[in-house]
């Protein structure tokens, strides 16, 4: 990252895109960092939590029910 990045940049067309790519990058270095033990569990959980989520919403989807012909 070049120092003083978002300050520099407030007028410029760039910039929305530029913050979204520093917060992506952010957010990928957050989960992929193997040595935090606070980072993995807060990582973790968060799978987690999505993976029950998904499972209790998708329960009312039957998927051997025969599909309409469209």
């Amino acid at each position: 990252m070049a120092p003083g990045g978002q300050a520099g940049g407030s007028g410029s067309p760039g910039s929305p895109r530029e913050g979204l790519r520093d917060w992506i990058r952010s957010a990928c270095r957050f989960a992929a960092d193997r040595s935090d033990f606070r980072r993995n569990l807060i990582v973790n959980l968060g799978l987690f939590a999505a993976g029950v989520w998904v499972a209790r919403n998708l329960t009312d989807i039957d998927l051997m029910a025969p599909q309409p012909v469209a």
